[in-house]
């Protein structure tokens, strides 16, 4: 019974307390790392996207290609002018065909906004909410 009587001595209970808070703590690292809500996370997008929270059209596209250089400045400052106060979250090429450049953007109230650009640089339209394929002239869909 002597034996018996040792197991729970006040050095194991305080060992056995240190390991479970380290696996708490250590739990708590993992899933703020995962969850990005640790206070060192930064974006390299200073997006509307942070503000809500997610971003509305997903990632990059593997047929969409992001812009650079004159062109991504260009697309850039034309959709900031047809919407005022919105912010760009992406600048890119269109596959969908409704032109030739594309800048995803978030309005100033949180709706989602695309401006589409053509190849010349003159903004072609301004679509609200989600982007659709253009419409067919047939009227069929994909």
């Amino acid at each position: 019974m002597d034996r018996h009587e040792r197991r729970w001595t006040p050095s194991r209970v305080v060992v056995a307390a240190a390991i479970a808070v380290g696996v708490a703590v250590g739990s708590y690292g993992v899933a703020s790392a995962a969850s990005g809500s640790g206070s060192g996370s930064s974006s390299s997008t200073p997006s509307a996207a942070a503000q809500s929270g997610r971003q509305p059209w997903g990632s990059q596209r593997s047929d969409e290609t992001p812009l650079a250089g004159d062109t991504a400045a260009r697309v850039r400052a034309l959709a900031l002018a047809k919407v005022p106060g919105g912010t760009i979250v992406r600048v890119e090429t269109d596959a969908d065909g409704n032109a030739a450049y594309e800048a995803h953007m978030i309005k100033a109230d949180g709706t989602p906004v695309t401006v589409y650009v053509s190849k010349e640089l003159k903004v072609v339209s301004v679509q609200s909410g989600m982007p659709r394929p253009p419409s067919r002239a047939n009227g069929s869909s994909a």
